[in-house]
């Protein structure tokens, strides 16, 4: 009997109808296989998971394979966005077995969860034989699987451990990270390593607070090259904004063609700040498109954001998205269609399959001749409705707090940038102002959802859908990335509930999470136990759980002036330095907080009555210092301490900076302000 009907998760819905008798991971199917004494097979995956689709289509849908699978196993089936503590003890496992990782992860385990046998896909012939194979040993060498699996959960125990060496995380480590970065940077393409190439959000942020800090120009150029490489390649949808997962090739042309909340809210955050930093048109478009496209592709009224967009559209991936010169010229007209090949390297022979294209900018047109971009912008638009009128991909709609959480403190950080550099008068500004709102309204949707829903008896859970929450607990990024989003509206909105609800957030963590070494686990000490605990100290895909909490824990200690969050902070990041150093591209996120306390982090205070208007604000988002806070309000604010007895001056607008718990003398004019954050 397949167990998967009643399933909130969308991946595991997808699989409702299998002939495999699944299972939710649960204590009851590890209980069966006992009984059955028959080892687990655990199926791990993710909605917009392309070869995940490829594999259930094959083996999955397949009577004969559901038939094996039922006479010698339990099957398990995971979604590993809803039970990432889950995917991270098989996924270490899967790697330290096989070298490499992904999805779908396919495990055989023994009936208490230990894993003996670990891979990713296989095709339905392979898969078939492993089947029989595995069942076979457990038959007749019991023995030899057993020590197998001991063997792995002590592998896996070791990766996965805290104690280990710490140190401060100084100014020479991050500039040892930006040297190591810039050595491994792809001079010719942008980002770093070769195909399949990912967007390195997390490293890029780091490099603009590290450019920042030390004015390197290496820095700044690696991050403003990566940035035009990737806006101008497939991978970034050239008609309604937002980035797919990753490129197939080196050179970002072609996309892997799901789209995840947590990948565009990371790549907002990015856009955004070398937007403030160097006034960049490209940087100004692309986070517009972005927020617009989380906005209006993955928002869910009254809710939050959801996971994804599917790979695949009807089975076909990239169905929705690639086109050839015919149909660009059917969409357009014979003159429109031909430029529009030209300028989005729309060729015969095809840059995808079948001799389709994935658009992508052949030339610069940020800063093209008005008349020019006013045809590019027409194209775009006629194109986007050619395109809705065919098949859509499928929308992952469950919402997870930690990236609900990115895309929060994304969209805060995009409206402070857009309310300082946005003038009445500019060419986009009626666009622009059409985009902050829906995003406005998107972000506090989310912020409302997560604290009226995902909060339950003060503690976090990791999903929700349809406004009914899941049963998974929290894990510690979702408390991080929550209550670092908390903190960033806290900022934009001067309500101090904000600020209330990540301190609550923050003391669960510690008093949770927290390790003796000043490292964190991943999961809770009261949380169901695995076989090992998992504490990766690594950014991936997303932030670690420790860098999201050690990010939070410094913003909030700047918003409070309480130094215990600040030394919690420091004491995790002491965990991570060691690896700072010498794998810099798996510590972006660690390394962008260890930028934030090496500049103080800064704590500017604008005392004024017009919060969104005051030249004072605009120049303190324009010139803030990295991971400086900003607060602006009416002095005495109630909840928020950044303005607690920090009256006006001579009846004008104030603003107070302090750094390090030292105070500058309160300034009244903008020139004296950006003086001192200079």
């Amino acid at each position: 009997m397949n167990r998967l009907a009643d399933a909130t998760s969308p991946y595991l819905l997808q699989h409702a109808d299998n002939p495999v008798d699944w299972w939710p991971w649960c204590p009851e199917a590890f209980a069966e296989a006992k009984r059955r004494d028959v080892p687990v097979l655990i199926s791990v995956g993710y909605a917009a998971c392309h070869w995940c689709h490829v594999m259930a289509h094959e083996s999955f849908e397949n009577e004969q394979v559901g038939a094996l699978v039922n006479d010698d196993f339990v099957a398990i089936k995971v979604d590993r966005e809803e039970r990432p503590d889950v995917d991270a003890v098989y996924m270490t496992a899967t790697q330290a077995m096989t070298g490499q990782g992904g999805w779908p992860m396919t495990v055989f385990a023994t009936p208490d969860g230990t894993p003996f046998f670990c891979g990713t896909y296989f095709p339905r012939p392979n898969f078939v034989r492993l089947l029989e194979s595995v069942a076979a040993a457990w038959r007749d060498q019991r023995e030899a699987v057993l020590r197998q699996g001991a063997a792995v959960v002590e592998a896996i125990g070791g990766a996965q451990a805290v104690g280990g060496p710490t140190a401060p995380l100084t100014a020479e480590l991050l500039d040892a990270a930006a040297g190591q970065l810039a050595r491994e940077y792809d001079e010719t393409n942008g980002g770093f390593g070769a195909a399949p190439k990912f967007p390195p959000h997390m490293n890029l942020l780091f490099l603009l607070r590290h450019h920042q800090r030390t004015g390197s120009a290496r820095s700044l150029e690696i991050a403003r090259h990566t940035a035009e490489a990737m806006a101008r390649g497939g991978i970034h949808d050239q008609l309604a904004g937002g980035f797919a997962r990753y490129s197939v090739d080196g050179h970002w042309t072609v996309p892997h063609f799901e789209k995840m909340l947590y990948d565009n809210a990371l790549l907002l955050r990015f856009y955004t700040q070398l937007w403030r930093l160097t006034g960049d048109r490209l940087a100004r478009r692309v986070a517009r498109d972005t927020a617009r496209f989380l906005a209006d592709e993955l928002h869910k009224p009254g809710e939050g954001f959801a996971s994804a967009l599917d790979a695949d559209t009807e089975g076909v991936e990239g169905l929705t998205y690639a086109w050839t010169p015919a149909q660009l010229v059917e969409a357009l007209g014979e003159s429109d269609g031909r430029w529009a090949a030209d300028l989005f390297e729309v060729t015969e022979s095809g840059t995808f399959e079948h001799g389709t294209s994935v658009l992508r900018l052949a030339r610069d047109v940020d800063d093209a001749d008005p008349q020019i971009r006013a045809r590019w912008q027409d194209v775009v638009g006629r194109l986007l409705a050619a395109r809705d009128a065919r098949p859509q991909p499928a929308r992952d709609d469950k919402v997870v707090a930690a990236w609900n959480g990115l895309a929060i403190t994304a969209i805060a950080e995009f409206l402070l940038v857009a309310a300082a550099y946005v003038a009445p008068d500019d060419e986009d500004a009626n666009l622009m102002e059409g985009v902050t709102i829906v995003a406005d309204g998107a972000m506090r949707d989310a912020a409302a959802h997560l604290a009226a829903v995902h909060v339950v008896d003060g503690r976090l859970r990791r999903t929700s859908r349809d406004k009914a929450v899941g049963e998974p607990a929290g894990v510690l990024e979702d408390y991080g990335c929550v209550a670092e989003a908390f903190c960033a509206l806290h900022q934009l909105t001067g309500e101090g509930r904000w600020l209330e609800l990540a301190g609550g957030l923050l003391d669960t963590a510690l008093a949770r999470f927290a390790a003796p070494d000043g490292g964190f686990y991943d999961t809770a000490d009261d949380a169901e136990r695995l076989v090992t605990r998992p504490a990766d100290p690594t950014d991936n895909a997303t932030p670690s759980g420790r860098s999201a909490i050690a990010a939070a824990l410094v913003t909030y200690a700047a918003l409070t002036g309480q130094t215990r969050y600040r030394e919690a902070a420091e004491r995790a990041l002491a965990t991570v330095a060691p690896i700072v150093g010498r794998h810099a591209r798996f510590t972006g996120y660690a390394a962008m907080a260890g930028e934030a306390l090496l500049s103080g982090p800064y704590e500017i205070a604008v005392v004024t009555d017009d919060p969104e208007g005051d030249p004072l604000v605009a120049a303190a988002t324009r010139h803030a210092p990295p991971g400086a806070v900003l607060v602006a309000g009416r002095t005495d604010r109630p909840g928020v301490p950044l303005l607690a007895d920090r009256p006006l001056v001579d009846g004008r607008p104030t603003a107070y900076v302090c750094r390090g718990f030292v105070c500058q003398r309160p300034v009244t004019s903008v020139d004296d302000l950006v003086a001192q954050l200079g």
